[in-house]
């Protein structure tokens, strides 16, 4: 029979205790990881189309009609790549819904491109939600090509000059879009554009 003594009992006890230290820790980071990754703020990005021509692309919207970028030269545009999937990309839904609302008398367009997401998906969820701003839910992939996408949510402003002016990695707001829209000029940068609905 061992005999057992408190001194090599210690290390059990501590062991357990570093153990349990570690759990802490590591629920504590997984918390801090889900908050910034849904807290739905975005943080601008460095991409090599912010400052160049917008990439022109096409694309059937869910209620049949055609999306073209080039048509929207003359308005502020926003080209935001999402998923159904994708937890950060429903929290800033609402946001981009009040920046539409908001803006409904203004030379402001607003089209999201489906990434790696299905129609069907698509379709429910912006019925659900009653978003009313095009989407494009098929061959989308060359679209996130030409604008650099790896994940999302990512988000593009382009001016009514047909420049990207500013690129965004996570959740938008409304009044982030405003602020970009204010610090390039504002409303009074529409209307320079030759491009025909």
């Amino acid at each position: 029979m061992t005999d057992v003594s408190p001194e090599s009992a210690a290390p059990r006890g501590g062991s357990k205790l570093a153990r349990n230290a570690a759990i802490v820790v590591g629920i504590v980071l997984v918390a801090l990881i889900a908050l910034l990754a849904t807290r739905g703020t975005s943080t601008p990005i460095s991409s090599q189309i912010v400052g160049q021509a917008a990439p022109d692309f096409t694309g059937t919207t869910l209620d049949g009609s055609m999306f073209r970028m080039a048509n929207h030269r003359g308005e502020w545009v926003l080209v935001n790549f999402f998923a159904t999937w994708c937890t950060p990309c429903r929290l800033e839904d609402p946001q981009i819904q009040q920046f539409v609302d908001s803006h409904k008398s203004d030379p402001v367009q607003v089209v999201s491109v489906a990434f790696s997401d299905d129609a069907k998906s698509i379709q429910e969820f912006w019925v659900k939600e009653r978003n009313t701003w095009p989407v494009i839910s098929n061959d989308t992939g060359l679209i996130a090509l030409d604008y650099g996408v790896t994940k999302v949510p990512e988000s593009y402003m382009v001016a009514p000059s047909g420049l990207v002016i500013a690129g965004f990695f996570g959740g938008v707001t409304a009044a982030g879009l405003d602020n970009v829209i204010a610090d390039n000029g504002g409303m009074a940068m529409t209307g320079s554009g030759t491009g025909t609905k």
